[in-house]
């Protein structure tokens, strides 16, 4: 599977870190997140409108569960969505996660629309509107 990562994982030291020496990972390529873009806090995060570059991270089952650590996602620091890709012809071909992080614990003056958990939120929001990554290799 494949993660669009925006912040610190866009580094190989940290991934290696992250994952560990005996993950199958690897970048797969760049690419932009159109529909979302990064905003910094305490780490950086995404919100609705604009864009943002990145890279494509292949990771297995085992990868992800590390990421989703990484992230926090079970203390709900961090949701992972899934995102339309599209390649060089401009069709969709598969979906990635993206991690969104929560702005009120990441000291990010930022809101989703909606109401309930981010969780919901995020997921109704990326559903509802054009956003894409768009993989340039």
């Amino acid at each position: 599977m494949v993660v669009f990562v925006y912040g610190t994982l866009t580094e190989g030291d940290r991934v290696a870190t992250v994952l560990g020496d005996d993950a199958d990972s690897e970048f797969v390529g760049r690419a932009t997140l159109e529909g979302l873009h990064r905003v910094d806090g305490r780490y950086p995060t995404l919100v609705p409108g604009g864009s943002v570059d990145g890279r494509l991270l292949a990771v297995d089952d085992a990868g992800l569960e590390r990421l989703d650590r990484y992230e926090g996602v079970e203390a709900e620091l961090y949701v992972r969505v899934a995102v339309p890709v599209t390649g060089a012809a401009g069709t969709a071909s598969e979906r990635c996660w993206v991690y969104v992080g929560e702005p009120d614990q990441l000291g990010v003056d930022a809101t989703w629309p909606g109401e309930g958990a981010l969780r919901d939120r995020v997921r109704t929001h990326v559903s509802r509107s054009d956003a894409v990554v768009r993989n340039h290799e």
